[in-house]
């Protein structure tokens, strides 16, 4: 099954409002083994409106329309469809009843422009929406399904898992698995992998993000433990490569990996920041339970080593991270009980760039100690 996402609503060209709808679905359609093989977005013009639905339904199986189901003119989502298909939309007296009961239930007389709220076209049923006045629409038009859903989020995915996912049966599986490393570059990683990123069965692919590089693997199959299988060797085909580089996968943070590796130990981490400026103890404090290991945090702009170390030391920390002030590089700084403490140096050109390369080099300085003591 091909499936394609329509956003409608010039307030998402305008960028008044972020698109995260199509986000959403997204994932939805990729847990239900069904490609996603196109995106767009279109403002409220039933003429390019109407282009839009009418290619999607002539190349895609699935099309899945979100916004511009509202009472108002510029609301054009079901003329649209309609104008695609050729077909004329009518106010279904049922749902002009729910519409009316609905306003009623609030105190209130159900204003006339809502009535079209009410519209069906031959091929479309309604789908319920209790929690609004737009009802949305489930199209059959030959090999093509049109689905039509609200813009408000809470709306959108209501209906989408009590009304529409339901009906969609897992076309396959479709798996994935995000290693994450620090240490090396994008170009370095694609390098070191060299035929493996040309691999087809599972694909892998890299990405450059914040907190270091991250590999895609993703498989796809109808049966999930050769799905699981396929992803599980190419995981150690990776690792046997540039494993040394790999700190975490899929839901992993620093802060989590760190966290683990100190709760295991029984030891706490106590931090003392000059040039990162609280960026480190920010990114640790985000961690659910690091209250547990994160025994505490001192900012000290332009301070040096020794100073951080005796403020940092106050804490009666197992393990002590600092990262003092510097001018174009910065000496990174862990101690742990049981060995001499590690360094790193970062070199930048810009004190916002030297805060985020040192705040990485940091908290992956701490993952390397802490694992080393493993081996």
């Amino acid at each position: 099954m091909r499936a394609e996402l329509l956003s409608i609503g010039t307030e998402l060209l305008l960028g008044q409002i972020v698109d995260t709808n199509s986000a959403y679905l997204a994932g939805r359609l990729a847990g239900l083994g069904i490609d996603l093989l196109y995106m767009a977005t279109v403002g409220d013009n039933l003429g390019r409106a109407t282009a839009t639905v009418r290619r999607a339904a002539e190349r895609s199986d699935l099309v899945i329309c979100t916004g511009g189901l509202g009472p108002t003119e510029d609301d054009l989502t079901r003329e649209a469809i309609a104008a695609a298909l050729g077909e004329t939309p009518a106010v279904d007296p049922a749902l002009e009843a729910e519409l009316r009961a609905w306003f009623a239930g609030r105190g209130a007389p159900m204003p006339e422009r809502n009535r079209k709220q009410a519209w069906l076209i031959p091929s479309a049923r309604a789908l319920p929406n209790p929690l609004g006045t737009a009802p949305g629409w489930d199209v059959r038009a030959g090999r093509v399904r049109i689905i039509a859903m609200p813009g408000v989020p809470r709306e959108m995915t209501r209906m989408w898992e009590v009304e529409v996912e339901p009906s969609l049966a897992a076309q396959s599986v479709l798996r994935s698995r995000t290693l994450k490393l620090l240490g090396i570059g994008e170009s370095s990683v694609e390098e070191a992998l060299d035929e493996l990123v040309r691999s087809t069965t599972p694909t892998v692919a890299t990405y450059a993000k914040n907190d270091g590089v991250h590999i895609r693997i993703t498989d796809k199959g109808e049966d999930e433990a050769q799905v699981t299988a396929r992803i599980e060797s190419m995981d150690r085909a990776i690792r046997a490569r540039i494993g040394q580089h790999v700190w975490g996968a899929d839901a992993d943070t620093l802060g989590s990996v760190i966290g683990a590796a100190l709760v295991s130990r029984g030891w706490r981490l106590a931090v003392g920041e000059g040039l990162t400026g609280g960026d480190i103890a920010r990114t640790l404090s985000e961690t659910d339970g690091s209250d547990a290991w994160l025994a505490g945090a001192v900012v000290i702009p332009g301070a040096a080593e020794d100073r951080l170390a005796d403020a940092a030391g106050r804490f009666g920390a197992e393990v002590v991270l600092l990262a003092p002030a510097g001018e174009g590089e910065v000496a990174l700084v862990v101690g742990t009980p049981d060995r001499e403490a590690r360094r790193a140096t970062v070199r930048f050109a810009t004190a916002s760039e030297g805060r985020r390369r040192a705040t990485l080099a940091a908290l992956d300085l701490v993952r390397r100690a802490l694992a080393d003591r493993e081996k």
